[in-house]
C-alpha cells in the first residue's frame, strides 16, 4: 500500500474500541514466513515436520519455523499425531489438515470454531473456539509486522504464502465478533486440460495469436484452475512471452517452451491497469489479467487485444452472453455503440464456468462457451443478445455449448444426478425438458 492510499485520519481500530494487536515476543523475527513472490521449489517433508515456508535454504533439522518457538505453541507435528482440540494448534497444522483431507478452504475467526469447505459445503470441526490470542498468533505465522500494521489501519488484508505441499491465498478481515480469516488452498501441481476433462475447443482457443479471451463465473467456480491449465498448455507447447498480473499470485508457473513473468498487485505493481499498460511495452504475446474489475482495466485490455496481443481475463458473471452485457454496461449510452464494435472485433471467446458435485463425491466443471464467429460478431455490434443465445444451442460444430447442454452431458455420462442437473441449471424449466427428451 502506498503512502497516498493509507488513511490520513485516526486509526479505525481505535475508533471502534478494538485494542491494537500486541507486539510479538522479542524472539520472533517478523515476516520470516511470508514470501509470496518466492516460487516453486520447497524442501520435501521429512519425519512429518514442516519446513519453513520461504524458499531460502532450509535451517538445520533441529530448527523449527519462528511460529513454533512462541510460548504455548507446539512444534509442527506429523499428521497422525496432530491434536484435534488444542489451543496450541498452529495455523500450519490446520492448513495441513485441510490439505490431507482434500478440502478447498479453511474458515477461521475469533469466537468461532475452525471450519473447512469440502466439495462446496462448509463442515464443522472438533477444534475449540478460537480466542483472540490464538488468532493473532496465526496472523504472525503468515504476515510480517508491517503487514499487520497495515491491516490494523485498513481492516482488510489480501496475500498468499507457500508451503511445501500447497500454496495458500489469504484474506483477513474484521467482523462483528472480531478478526476473521479465509484461506484458499491452491495445489502446487497444475492440472492439464485433459485431467480437468475440458472440452477440446479450449485447446483451439489457446492457439489464437491475438484477441480477448474471458473466463467467467462466481467465486469458487474454478476459473483460476481453468486459466492455469490453458496457460500451462501454451507454456509447454508454444514459444511465447507470457505476462500475468494477479492479486495475489495463485498458481505458480515455470518457464518451459514459453517465458513466463508473474506480477502481483500490491507487491510488484500498484494497480492492474498500471501493470497492463506497462505490459504493452514488454514485448508480450499473452497477457493474463487476474480480474477485469473496472472500466479502466477493460479499456486497456481491449486496446491490447486490438494491437496484436492475446489477452486473458476473468469476470464474475454467470453466462457468456451476460458477460458481454456486463462489459458494455460499464460505459455510458453514448459510448456503447463504439464499444460494441471494439468488443466485436477483439473478442475470441467467452467461457462461463460452474462447478457441481458428482456422484463419486468429487466436482466437475460445466460450461457456457461462446465463440466469436462472424454471425456472433454482427449480433454483438447490433446488440442482438437473444439471437446469440439461440445460436449457442445449435452451433456445437464451432465448439459452442450452453450450460444446460453441458449439464445434460454430465448426466448422460452418469457423473451427476438429475437433481444436481436441475439445481445447477440457469434455466431449470428448459433443463427439465432436456432430461425428459423433449428438446
Amino acid at each position: 500500500m502506498t503512502e497516498s492510499q493509507r488513511p490520513s485520519t485516526s486509526n479505525p481500530v481505535a475508533s471502534r474500541n478494538i485494542p491494537p494487536i500486541p507486539p510479538p515476543p522479542p524472539t520472533v523475527t517478523a515476516g520470516t514466513l511470508r514470501q509470496p513472490s518466492q516460487t516453486l521449489e520447497m524442501p520435501s517433508e521429512k519425519n512429518g515436520n514442516r519446513p519453513p515456508m520461504n524458499s531460502a535454504a532450509p535451517p538445520p533439522a533441529a530448527s523449527t519455523p519462528a511460529a513454533a518457538h512462541r510460548p504455548g505453541t507446539p512444534p509442527p507435528m506429523a499428521s497422525s499425531a496432530r491434536p484435534k482440540a488444542s489451543t496450541g494448534t498452529t495455523l500450519a497444522q490446520l492448513i495441513r489438515e485441510a490439505y490431507d483431507k482434500g478440502y478447498s478452504d479453511l474458515h477461521l475467526g475469533v469466537g468461532e470454531t475452525p471450519r473447512f469447505r469440502n466439495r462446496g459445503e462448509i463442515e464443522t470441526t472438533q477444534f475449540p473456539e478460537t480466542d483472540k490470542e490464538t488468532f493473532i498468533s496465526w496472523m504472525r505465522e503468515v504476515m510480517s509486522e508491517g503487514e499487520i500494521k497495515r491491516f490494523e489501519e485498513s481492516l482488510e488484508f489480501d496475500g498468499a504464502t507457500q508451503y511445501d505441499f500447497a500454496r495458500v491465498r489469504i484474506n483477513i478481515f474484521d467482523s462483528l465478533k472480531g478478526y476473521s480469516m479465509v484461506l484458499r488452498l491452491i495445489p502446487l501441481k497444475i492440472l492439464t486440460m485433459e485431467q480437468l476433462n475440458l472440452p477440446t475447443v479450449f485447446r483451439d482457443i489457446c492457439h489464437y495469436h491475438k484477441g480477448l479471451i474471458l473466463v467467467t463465473g462466481p467465486t469458487g467456480s474454478g476459473k483460476s484452475t481453468t486459466m492455469a491449465a490453458m496457460v500451462d498448455y501454451i507454456n509447454r507447447e508454444m514459444p511465447k512471452h507470457i505476462i500475468t498480473i494477479e492479486d495475489p499470485i495463485e498458481f505458480v508457473h515455470r518457464s518451459q517452451k514459453s517465458l513466463i513473468k508473474q506480477r502481483e498487485v500490491g507487491m510488484h505493481t500498484r494497480k492492474f491497469d498500471n501493470a497492463l499498460k506497462a505490459a504493452l511495452r514488454e514485448d508480450p504475446d499473452l497477457i493474463l489479467v487476474g480480474e477485469m474489475r473496472d472500466k479502466e482495466t477493460v479499456n486497456t485490455a481491449l486496446k491490447a487485444a486490438q494491437t496484436g496481443h492475446l489477452v486473458m481475463g476473468t469476470l464474475h458473471t454467470n453466462s457468456a452472453v451476460k458477460t458481454i452485457e456486463r462489459i458494455l454496461n460499464l460505459y455510458s449510452g453514448e459510448e456503447q455503440d463504439a464499444m460494441r464494435v471494439a468488443l466485436a472485433e477483439s473478442l475470441v471467446s467467452v467461457i462461463a464456468q460452474g462447478l457441481c458435485r458428482t456422484t463419486d463425491g468429487k466436482r466437475a466443471a460445466f460450461h457456457d462457451i461462446l465463440i466469436n464467429t462472424e454471425a456472433v460478431k454482427d449480433w454483438v455490434k447490433d446488440g442482438k443478445y437473444d439471437e446469440i443465445s439461440e445460436l449457442m444451442k445449435q452451433a456445437s460444430f464451432d465448439g459452442m455449448i450452453t450450460m444446460n447442454q453441458s449439464l445434460l452431458n454430465l448426466y448422460q455420462e452418469g457423473r451427476i444426478t438429475e437433481e444436481t442437473a436441475l439445481e445447477m441449471s440457469p434455466t431449470p424449466n428448459e433443463m427439465a425438458q432436456f432430461l425428459r427428451g423433449r428438446v
